[in-house]
């Protein structure tokens, strides 16, 4: 099958292409930055097209002839100033949607594999709201897709996994706003790959949004002292009920952690309720059995530790 990725030097991307390539897909990648050295890591037989998806450019090269497409782009971070546009993610996102879609349906393409994030009850967050745009305007547009909504990844490279281990290794006491309390079920980043990986074949995802969580639920506070006792860090939790304050917590934790201020004030608005699943759990739908969250922390700081130093271990 022939099969584009797009965001292959992400977190996932870059995880899920090796994965396809052992299957004996023929691949291509579309990506902002061709000369990025993640792709140099990337072995195989990968064909690289340059382009990007908020301004359309590369859109028809790229997606000639292909079979399926993963939609792995997420738009967060700040952008520069143009005149007379729009450049807050949310409408990024949704022209790198539309242009895709649109382009996708002119090359014939028959399904498109999105990963996005879980959708709480109740109002939603500028983050939230625009993944969940994103996810039914590229099932509107071709309706045989697939949309998964994945939980925190946790994984090497996993930036929401990074800004947390980052924030435990560096801060000598760990201060635990309001949003400590809610409960999400963190997934591992094998299992998301495997998932993708297995929404090749469509007969049971196509045309469908499941959620994509793992097997143990815990508050944010229990999942940051966690990866506190992997560290082997003797960090004390102080919880501070009440308190949000999500614009410095979000600054201030970005300086910390050495992150984008903009990229961790979105993540950050959307603490504001448990983040569970909804609908049909799509390892469940496939047959696949997730990691435990202990074991996918451990796994995930051991795969760091193979490129760079982390304190307390």
């Amino acid at each position: 099958m022939r099969i584009l990725i797009t965001g292959i030097t992400g977190a996932i991307g870059g995880a899920l292409a090796p994965e396809l390539l052992r299957e004996g897909h023929e691949l291509h990648a579309l990506t902002r930055n061709p000369h990025s050295p993640s792709l140099a890591q990337l072995s195989g037989p990968i064909q690289i097209h340059a382009g990007d998806a908020v301004s359309g450019a590369g859109l028809e090269a790229a997606l000639e002839g292909v079979d399926l497409a993963y939609y792995l782009i997420h738009s967060m971070e700040r952008a520069p100033a143009i005149a007379g546009q729009d450049q807050s993610f949310p409408a990024r996102e949704r022209r790198g949607a539309e242009n895709f879609a649109a382009a996708a349906v002119r090359a014939g393409v028959q399904r498109v594999v999105y990963l996005g994030g879980l959708i709480p009850d109740g109002p939603l967050s500028d983050h939230l709201a625009s993944r969940l745009a994103v996810e039914r305007l590229l099932l509107e547009a071709l309706p045989e897709s697939t949309a998964l909504r994945a939980s925190i990844v946790i994984g090497p490279r996993s930036r929401s996994f990074r800004l947390l281990v980052r924030l435990v290794e560096r801060m000598p006491v760990l201060l635990i706003p309001d949003w400590g309390r809610y409960r999400t079920m963190p997934v591992d980043q094998r299992d998301v790959v495997q998932t993708l990986s297995a929404c090749v074949q469509p007969s049971a995802t196509a045309g469908r949004s499941l959620d994509l969580v793992g097997p143990d639920q815990v508050t944010y506070r229990e999942l940051i002292e966690r990866i506190r006792d992997e560290l082997l860090l003797d960090r004390p939790a102080v919880s501070l009920p009440g308190v949000t304050l999500t614009a410095i917590a979000s600054r201030l934790s970005a300086a910390i952690a050495s992150e984008d201020a903009a990229l961790i004030e979105a993540l950050m608005q959307g603490l504001t309720t448990d983040l569970l699943p909804s609908q049909d759990l799509a390892m469940d739908v496939l047959g696949l059995r997730p990691h435990r969250l202990d074991a996918a922390i451990e796994r995930a700081l051991r795969d760091w530790e193979l490129t760079e130093p982390l304190g307390g271990r």
